[in-house]
């Protein structure tokens, strides 16, 4: 089923992101993980793509398990690093393959040890770019786009990135999902600037529970400073800081809900028990 789908019928939709491991103890317990958070019956599951597309084959082949063999809806990242457009033509041949119905268009982080990105010869150096070749090519898929609640870290200006979003939504976006935040306002903010702009497609808070505040600042997103006073007080107790981050985000959530958000897509870093934690107290409110 297409993305796009689930969220015109006007229900909140519950999501996660996984990444592909690297190592088989990595992928023993990614497993255990998607077990435990399928009873939750997400909308759809993400798969993300290492940075310099280091994780492809995974990705794929990881995105191709959840919806086959685990009978979820995948999403596949897709990014335009290192690879020519006959290469990306021919991954999005293999998503058809796979019956992968949805994706989401990434430029995506240069490789380690590289400064800038730096796009391939014959290849594509925006989101949006990668946006048009698949709509230009009459491809099938949903497509989903990323956006910045406090600007993407490599624009000059919140107004100046906006305008780039409408650029890419214009190119055939279908849904948007937000970069992790941790301070409603600027979700809220956001979403009114991109409808003032004329971005009329869903617009999906990422939220990722704090484990730790050296983690949550790893992310560079705002911390309030309430939030962070709390963590600070669980300094040497991470399962202290995991509560209050989990606690934290079940009242950032029912906020967003509240206030017609129409989703929650989750970050799990492939752990099960924050974002089960806080679907099943959401659940308990009676949001389905």
């Amino acid at each position: 089923m297409r993305i796009s789908e689930l969220f015109a019928a006007g229900k909140p939709v519950f999501s996660f992101e996984f990444f592909p491991p690297k190592t088989e103890k990595g992928d023993v317990n990614l497993r255990r993980t998607i077990a435990e958070l399928r009873p939750l019956s997400p909308g759809f599951v993400s798969v993300t793509y290492g940075a310099g597309g280091t994780t492809r084959d995974r990705t794929l082949e990881l995105a191709n398990h959840v919806k086959h063999d685990v009978g979820l809806e995948a999403m596949a990242h897709l990014t335009c690093v290192g690879a020519s457009r006959s290469e990306i033509g021919a991954i999005l041949d293999r998503l058809e393959e796979d019956g992968i119905e949805n994706l989401i268009a990434l430029r995506g982080d240069p490789p380690k040890g590289e400064s800038g990105f730096v796009p391939h010869p014959d290849g594509l150096a925006h989101a949006s770019e990668l946006v048009a070749m698949i709509r230009e090519q009459n491809r099938p898929f949903c497509v989903a786009g990323a956006c910045y609640p406090e600007k993407h870290v490599e624009a000059p200006t919140l107004e100046t990135d906006l305008e780039n979003l409408v650029v890419k939504v214009k190119a055939g976006v279908d849904v948007l999902i937000t970069q992790l935040f941790y301070d409603n306002t600027f979700y809220f903010s956001f979403v009114e600037k991109a409808r003032a702009a004329g971005i009329e497609v869903p617009v999906v808070p990422g939220i990722m529970p704090i484990t730790n505040l050296t983690q949550a600042e790893r992310f560079g997103a705002t911390i309030p400073q309430k939030l962070r006073e709390r963590l600070e007080g669980y300094a040497e107790d991470d399962e202290g800081a995991a509560q209050v981050g989990t606690e934290y985000a079940i009242e950032q959530c029912r906020e967003l809900l509240e206030r017609d958000a129409p989703g929650i897509h989750f970050y799990t870093l492939n752990k099960s028990r924050s974002t089960r934690d806080i679907l099943y107290r959401l659940r308990e409110d009676g949001i389905r």
